[in-house]
């Protein structure tokens, strides 16, 4: 099945991924982070007036379960991890050898199985992103023209973690995109923009550079600095 017929069922797919319904494991808890070349043709369409709103879907609907996938692993790491077999929530006291039982399917394996699953996937983050991912979770679904979809992917690929005391310290791009950090600094770095982008997209990507300098500067990061326009 390709990817574009998957987003034709993009409601089904999105629930599958939020529900983690599944008897395979794990593993279909975590949605995988947005292929890049989607993305890219997404904003090199956009730039020339051209909105595709089956694309838009397509994009949107995978950062939504993938949004979903940080939230729920969050939640775990909290003490409240979720069922892969019926999506019921098992409290847990984060031994590694305890064992996780779901009372309503049987399901169980250890804390320390599960935890391993979340570990190198780009699942963490502090209350702050969760907010924003549940945000774009709930407007998503709600928002009905192509620009307004637009502005929602450009705004929440174009985020970041936040420090109360230093500001904005990672890109969220990172969690959602394929890729090291790097290489997420790039690609965002290199989406096409024009006259005929949805507007309001290149002012957001230069306000994200500016913070990506700043961050770049705190850091002593001299190849996550981008040139100033």
């Amino acid at each position: 099945m390709t990817q574009r017929s998957l987003c034709a069922r993009r409601n089904n797919l999105f629930f599958c991924y939020m529900t983690g319904i599944s008897n395979t494991g794990l593993e279909r808890l975590w949605a995988p982070r947005v292929r890049q070349r989607d993305i890219r043709r997404l904003y090199e369409l956009d730039a020339r007036g051209i909105r595709d709103e089956e694309l838009l879907d397509e994009v949107g609907w995978a950062l939504c379960a993938r949004c979903e996938s940080f939230i729920v692993a969050t939640e775990a790491t909290k003490g409240r991890a979720k069922c892969p077999g019926c999506g019921a929530t098992i409290r847990h006291n984060w031994l590694p050898e305890e064992v996780l039982l779901c009372s309503r399917c049987g399901w169980e394996t250890t804390w320390q199985t599960y935890f391993k699953s979340i570990q190198h996937k780009q699942l963490s983050g502090a209350t702050f992103v969760v907010a924003l991912f549940k945000d774009f979770i709930r407007r998503f679904p709600q928002a009905r023209s192509a620009g307004e979809k637009m502005l929602l992917i450009d705004n929440l690929i174009h985020s970041f973690h936040w420090n109360t005391k230093y500001g904005p310290t990672r890109t969220t791009g990172v969690n959602l995109i394929e890729g090291k950090y790097h290489e997420v600094v790039d690609f965002l770095d290199s989406l096409t923009y024009g006259d005929d982008s949805t507007p309001g997209t290149h002012k957001i990507h230069l306000e994200w550079r500016g913070k990506i300098n700043d961050t770049a500067t705190s850091w002593g990061d001299e190849r996550l600095k981008r040139p100033q326009e």
